[in-house]
């Protein structure tokens, strides 16, 4: 089983960044493939960025494409997601989670991810 635990939200203005953090328990990290969604108000969750394993390969959703960028560092079991460029339509919960495999294939369904964080709320302001 993994815990994971998002921090690093909060309030920013529209052109602003962020770094979120994702801390994840246990010592299988680098087992997991990785991934970032988001919820915002009155929507459904979808699918933010994804990291494979070792890191080598990623995954972003078009709408956050060049702006965001995910990462993970094995070695700290954590995994990030820096966010520029930051819109006022990012806004939302942000939740970070986590698979052993890919269901179907996919690194963009949520059936992929078993593990889920609490979330972590971000705010652009405009």
């Amino acid at each position: 089983q993994v815990k994971l635990v998002e921090s690093g939200g909060g309030l920013v203005q529209a052109g602003g960044s962020l770094r979120l953090s994702c801390a994840a328990s246990g010592r299988t990290f680098s087992s997991y493939a990785m991934g970032w969604f988001r919820q915002a108000p009155g929507k459904e969750r979808e699918f933010v960025t994804a990291i494979s394993w070792s890191g080598d390969n990623t995954y972003y959703a078009d709408s956050v494409k060049g702006r965001f960028t995910i990462s993970r560092d094995n070695a700290k079991n954590t995994l990030y997601l820096q966010m520029n460029s930051l819109k006022p339509e990012d806004t939302a919960v942000y939740y970070c989670a986590a698979g052993l495999t890919l269901y179907g294939g996919s690194w963009y369904s949520e059936r992929t991810y078993t593990y889920w964080g609490q979330g972590t709320q971000v705010t652009v302001s405009s």
